[in-house]
């Protein structure tokens, strides 16, 4: 093998590399998120945040389509430079079919091994080479199967979001303007303590599926970025009250929320010196609020 193969196989390699860490990190580490696809969700981030009207809230679903793109780019064209310096030698074509060695040919073989076509008409004849498409062909059944559990991971957790924001606005249109102070204590203790719990698990939610920052919701009601500064109104309530109950569900939400606001600070890089602060920096980077101050641009 010359240098030029050795280099095609070297780049394959890579490539192939690249995407199956990228897969691993987005879908199996715990708190992590893919070089390439942090990348791209964030470029279809930034974007978004230039656009007007409801064409940037369709911005993260593209966002995790394209995501899906790279990887099969990734997959396809890694496994094609693998291939491409045993073409055509190491492979037998069926009959009829013409012998050639460049990469449109190498790209064929390796998008129809890839999606478990199978055709047929080009297979591999060396040993190792035979099994290397095979590897690939288990690989593009994972790459299927991980691309739809990513999809199906994701809606949960931004429906657990979207319930807390309507449960909070629900409880302010309830209340009204007296809050807490409208309910009995140890009832508006249980309903503040099931806050702070589904609080930590959005916070859990954004940690595990960092993707999930990135949607945007058209209506307020569903928009936590939105209604979460009202759950610091009610856990700053609920501390000033006289109830010890209430007292502790105060300090119970007020907890979850430094916890939420932290994820927010250290995840997604909002800026703030205290939780109020980051929630107003949420809010407007969700185009919920305007700024105060906007610059010329």
């Amino acid at each position: 093998m010359d240098f030029e193969d050795t280099l095609w196989t070297v780049l394959g390699a890579g490539l192939v590399l690249l995407m199956l860490v990228d897969v691993f990190r987005t879908l199996l580490y715990p708190h992590g998120s893919g070089p390439v696809g942090r990348t791209i969700i964030r470029g279809f981030w930034l974007v978004s945040r230039k656009l007007r009207g409801r064409g940037s809230f369709i911005a993260a679903p593209l966002a995790m389509a394209a995501v899906i793109g790279a990887w099969a780019g990734l997959a396809a064209i890694g496994w094609a430079l693998l291939y491409l310096p045993h073409l055509t030698d190491g492979f037998v074509y069926g009959p009829g079919i013409p012998l050639r060695a460049d990469f449109a040919e190498a790209l064929y073989i390796s998008l129809v091994t890839l999606s478990t076509v199978g055709f047929g008409d080009i297979v591999a004849i060396h040993p190792l080479l035979r099994l290397v498409v095979a590897f690939q062909a288990v690989t593009g059944f994972g790459l299927l199967t991980a691309t739809v559990t990513w999809i199906l991971q994701t809606y949960p957790a931004l429906n657990r979001r979207r319930a807390l924001a309507h449960q909070l606005t629900l409880f302010r249109e309830a209340a009204g303007p007296a809050g807490v102070s409208a309910l009995d204590p140890r009832h508006a203790a249980g309903l503040l303590e099931s806050m702070a719990a589904n609080v930590a698990s959005v916070s859990i939610d954004l940690l595990a599926f960092h993707e999930t920052y990135y949607f945007r919701e058209v209506e307020q009601r569903g928009s936590l970025p939105a209604t979460v500064a009202y759950a610091q109104d009610l856990a700053t309530q609920a501390r000033l009250s006289e109830s010890p109950e209430l007292q502790f569900a105060g300090r119970m939400l007020h907890a979850a929320l430094d916890g939420l606001a932290e994820v927010l600070r250290g995840k997604f890089g909002h800026a703030g010196a205290t939780s109020s602060d980051v929630f107003d920096s949420y809010e407007l980077h969700h185009r919920h609020r305007r700024p105060e101050n906007p610059s010329p641009k």
